[in-house]
């Protein structure tokens, strides 16, 4: 019989080689416990809250919906150089004063071909090559992709991004659900992205992201 064994059956207290049991610590070990401890009695000034969908993408490369007076702060962070608006929708006024107050470089009327367009209807071709060749040209990072929710447009150019990245399609569509969520996806939107041709992007390796080039 092993020692360990026989000091069950014996009711002793067993403890792994050079632990300390808790009655053997002296009586003052805990006597300075409440000074260490801090209280917190009120939240904090400055609220650092994402916008919503936000994502890291890649490198200085990032998603969202459209960011509120509450995600100011959190933006601030990531010093961005430049904004993507992809939505046919006016971006709110906050948001377009945080990006001149920051001077940020804006990249709109992306989203749309005419004046007849709405929400609804997806991005053209054209509209996803021109958002890919400022995404490729490190010289507009750090950058965030963002329309009203995040979802289907930012989708769109995030999963064509994917596609250029040489992703399969099958991760490129696991992706894009994440943020649509399990009903939320639009079969046209997975078609776009499946069709889109990456060979029409103009890649300035001088200019590319690192992560690209991998």
């Amino acid at each position: 019989m092993s020692k360990t064994e026989e000091g069950r059956k014996k009711g002793e207290k067993l403890n792994p080689k050079g632990a300390v049991l808790i009655d053997e610590l002296p009586d003052n070990a805990f006597e300075n416990e409440n000074e260490r401890s801090i209280t917190i009695t009120k939240a904090p000034t400055v609220r650092v809250v994402p916008p919503l969908n936000f994502c890291p993408v890649e490198r200085n490369l990032y998603r969202s919906g459209q960011p509120s007076a509450l995600n100011h702060s959190f933006l601030e962070q990531l010093n961005l150089k430049s904004i993507i608006w992809l939505a046919i929708e006016d971006p709110q006024d906050n948001f377009l004063k945080f990006i001149e107050d920051n001077k940020i470089n804006f990249f709109c009327d992306l989203g749309y071909d005419s004046m007849d367009s709405n929400s609804w209807d997806g991005l053209s071709e054209a509209s996803i090559k021109q958002a890919l060749e400022i995404i490729v040209d490190k010289r507009s990072h750090p950058l965030l992709v963002c329309c009203g929710m995040g979802r289907h447009r930012t989708g769109t150019v995030i999963g064509c991004l994917r596609k250029l990245q040489g992703w399969n399609l099958a991760s490129v569509s696991e992706e894009y659900r994440r943020f649509t969520g399990p009903k939320g996806s639009r079969i046209m939107v997975e078609l776009l992205i499946e069709a889109f041709d990456v060979s029409t992007i103009k890649i300035n390796k001088d200019y590319a992201p690192d992560w690209l080039l991998r």
